[in-house]
């Protein structure tokens, strides 16, 4: 595991170092030097801006330690994104050291302090009274660092780093969890989940993100708490889900929502798709939850949240939609691209997404199954078709759905192939008439105008028009 030392202090040594005339400061503790750098010469990164605080709380007597998220994905060998201080320091005493910073959380002992950029979270060492609302603790008690170690939720975000000598302080365990990828509640399991039910959720979405198993005592407690989900706003369960389904291992955090009973609660529309049988002749993998967990698990690890959401919800509606066809004998899903469009809209609204999130789910929900039909397409049809923003996206979305059951590739590749033929202008590039022409011609604005557009457009987009000269004479001929 890296142990080194954050980068600031080292820059800060080598700028003094090489600046005449500057007199450095030093630890009496360490020895290294803390004074602050002129770290304006350097690349600043948020470890920096972290490092330079916690050496100025140091300086002034207090404890100051990188604390959760930060230190765990360092030992883990990946970068953190931004860095929490925990310190013995009042929230009193830290606004005297950074006067002007954000005092929103000083009830709970937390400041958020801004250095060089970078929005640091500065908290005092406390434990925690009752969780009345199963959210946040009803009180606080400022404490020593074991004692904030074992109010935290899991043993690997219990862990402590001391900044200049990259030191790890570890009171709960959690370096061997981390080497055992291993993801184990903090004390009595049960408890943490009473404390704040959001934890339930928190711990699907590291197992999922980390590629962790779930130790088995807390295993049990998420599902026998798994109710408690019910507590939480649908926002904050929103971002824990969205940090999930982004993951590379999205597919099984799917089944661990659904095998925790997680699922049940805030997305119960999954749990219809086990079970719900499909044509075995162009879904050989099994029913719509397999194959919709093969197709999420067939995605790049970098997809985006909206392509993420629409593998997930594109055949949501196939079992309410499911009928079998005794002439043909089949099973059939007549409609469910259109009804599973407004039932993403309503799963998507009621977890608070972004509207634009929401459309855009929606909208290649319900376009789905018109890939089938792409080669029947006239050119002007195909170009608008491919001209959505988010066909990029529906392609991808096409690609997973065929390799996770019948395999077939012949759509997919024609597109891949038109969209090189089409590449060298717009798809649907600016139009040679406008409704200005139309009114020249005596034409009174109506119903009618969206026709002749439309139609002028489909010439230009086939290609039997390409001079506005030659759109003029058929918009004459069209309109009389």
């Amino acid at each position: 595991m890296p142990t080194g030392g954050p980068r600031g202090s080292d820059r800060a040594a080598e700028t003094k170092s090489s600046s005449a005339g500057t007199c450095q400061q030093t630890s009496p503790r360490s020895g290294i030097d803390l004074s602050p750098a002129p770290l304006q010469f350097f690349p600043v990164t948020a470890r920096d801006a972290a490092a330079d605080l916690a050496a100025r709380l140091s300086r002034a007597g207090h404890t100051a330690y990188f604390a959760g998220g930060c230190v765990r994905d360092r030992l883990l060998g990946r970068e953190p994104k931004d860095y929490d201080i925990a310190t013995s320091a009042t929230p009193r005493q830290i606004l005297e050291l950074f006067p002007g910073s954000n005092e929103v959380g000083a009830h709970f002992g937390v400041i958020i302090v801004r250095h060089h950029g970078f929005h640091t979270e500065i908290a005092t060492f406390r434990t925690d009274g009752s969780y009345g609302d199963g959210r946040r603790p009803d009180s606080v008690e400022f404490s020593t660092p074991e004692e904030d170690a074992r109010r935290r939720d899991f043993t690997i975000n219990g862990l402590f780093e001391d900044p200049p000598s990259g030191e790890i302080i570890d009171y709960v365990g959690g370096r061997s969890d981390l080497q055992a990828k291993t993801l184990r509640a903090i004390g009595e399991a049960a408890d943490r989940f009473e404390e704040d039910a959001l934890r339930l959720l928190r711990a699907i979405r590291f197992a999922t993100t980390l590629d962790f198993d779930i130790e088995p005592t807390t295993w049990q407690a998420i599902v026998l708490h798994a109710e408690g989900l019910r507590r939480i706003s649908p926002e904050r369960i929103r971002d824990e889900f969205s940090r999930l389904i982004v993951a590379p291992k999205r597919a099984r955090g799917l089944e661990l929502l659904v095998d925790s009973g997680l699922a049940k609660v805030f997305f119960p529309e999954v749990l219809d798709l086990i079970g719900c049988d499909q044509p075995p002749e162009w879904h050989p993998e099994g029913d719509v939850y397999i194959h919709t967990r093969i197709m999420l698990d067939l995605l790049p690890d970098d997809a985006p949240l909206e392509l993420c959401l629409s593998v997930l919800l594109h055949d949501i509606a196939k079992p309410p939609t499911r009928t079998f066809d005794e002439g043909a004998d089949r099973i059939r899903f007549n409609g469910h691209d259109a009804l599973g469009a407004r039932m993403a809209h309503d799963i998507l609204r009621r977890l608070k997404y972004p509207n634009q999130v929401i459309e855009d789910v929606e909208f290649m929900v319900s376009r789905h199954m018109q890939f089938m039909n792409v080669q029947q397409m006239r050119t002007a049809k195909l170009k608008r078709f491919m001209a959505a923003p988010t066909f990029p996206l529906e392609l991808e979305l096409h690609r997973v759905d065929c390799a996770s059951s019948n395999g077939f590739t012949d759509n997919l590749e024609f597109l891949i192939e038109k969209g090189e033929e089409f590449a060298s202008e717009p798809l649907v590039p600016p139009p040679l008439v406008n409704g200005r022409d139309l009114i020249d011609l005596g034409l009174k604005p109506g119903p009618r105008f969206k026709e002749l557009l439309e139609a002028a457009q489909t010439e230009q987009l086939e290609g039997r028009l390409t001079t506005r000269e030659a759109a003029l004479d058929w918009l004459r001929e069209a309109a009389r």
